[in-house]
């Protein structure tokens, strides 16, 4: 960074940075605890000539425990991609409108978890339900451990309610998934043939009056060797959209051939994977009890109010901590 040309290279710079920023996390956390250690021992030795130091000696205990408990919570976002960004997608389930509410709460749930966090959203495509809610939303979230924080809210989330859509107040059963994968950045290299690219446009779905896109500004890519299909459509350029779009389908590719490695590896060792892609992860239960439960971790609370306003850390640490245990 010293260097005079440094800044010459946008590109290049911000990559710098997002190492270095990523290096602080690493090497600040453990130099405080070092600090904190050197600290208490003083305060034991103190103490052993004066017990009236008590208090101060309580009070470095709990800034060590404090210190080391960030050591180990790092430890469990030290894979290569967890520093990444993080594309979601999700879709709500069977259940028409039903599904569509329920997918758009957790768009909002995660939302308000986003702005707690200070992550940056973006919505890269958007498919409104026929009468309310979302039938499919994709969004970027940009911030520093963003992937690793949000992969373990990969699946199934299931909804238990007195259906506010239902005249005779019957109690209903809906689902959406939520799927997590990292934004590739350019550090990694996703060859991608253009002849094996179908590439439609089409005009972009909304509620019509003044602002409807009368012009085919929408993208749909498709990856004929894969089947994998992605699209864009929330921004008026054209351009824009394919290129939002070619973002996505390059982290897809990436995913998959990061997800056939590993079940490769499963397979020689003769392993079970732990998540698996469409899993039931949790359920939130608002009738006839309140109640928000992980299926994996077994971690609750009823305080389902709270959840739904973006409170998810609990279930978010106790998932990475399952994941490595």
């Amino acid at each position: 960074m010293a260097e005079s040309d440094f800044w010459l290279d946008q590109s290049n710079a911000k990559r710098i940075l997002r190492e270095i920023k990523e290096l602080k996390n690493i090497i600040e956390p453990l130099e405080r605890a070092e600090k904190d250690l050197k600290d208490l021992e003083g305060f034991i030795e103190l103490y052993s000539e004066d017990e009236s130091l008590s208090e101060d000696l309580n009070r470095s205990l709990r800034e060590l425990e404090s210190s080391v408990e960030k050591l180990e919570f790092a430890r469990l976002l030290s894979l290569p991609d967890d520093s990444k960004n993080a594309i979601i997608t999700i879709h709500s389930g069977a259940g028409g409108t039903e599904a569509c509410d329920w997918a758009e709460m957790l768009y909002r749930m995660y939302s308000r978890w986003c702005e707690y966090k200070g992550f940056k959203l973006e919505t890269l495509d958007f498919q409104p339900g026929d009468e309310a809610g979302i039938k499919s939303i994709t969004l970027i979230v940009s911030g520093m451990y963003a992937y690793g924080f949000l992969k373990v809210e990969s699946g199934v989330h299931r909804l238990v309610r007195i259906s506010p859509f239902d005249a005779n107040k019957r109690r209903h059963t809906s689902f959406a998934s939520m799927d997590v994968i990292p934004e590739v950045d350019d550090d990694i290299e996703v060859n991608i043939n253009p002849d094996e690219l179908r590439i439609d446009t089409y005009r972009a779905s909304g509620a019509g009056g003044q602002h409807v896109n009368k012009t085919d500004s929408a993208v749909r890519i498709t990856h004929i060797p894969t089947g994998i299909a992605v699209q864009c459509q929330e921004d008026r350029s054209q351009h824009k959209n394919k290129a939002n779009a070619m973002k996505i389908l390059k982290s897809r590719l990436y995913e998959k051939y990061l997800s056939e490695k590993e079940e490769d590896l499963s397979r020689r060792r003769g392993e079970k994977k732990k998540i698996e892609w469409g899993s039931q992860i949790r359920s939130y239960v608002f009738h006839p009890y309140s109640l928000v439960k992980d299926h994996r971790t077994g971690v609750e609370t009823s305080n389902t109010g709270a959840v739904m306003d973006g409170e998810i850390d609990r279930f978010i640490d106790a998932g990475l901590k399952w994941i490595v245990s």
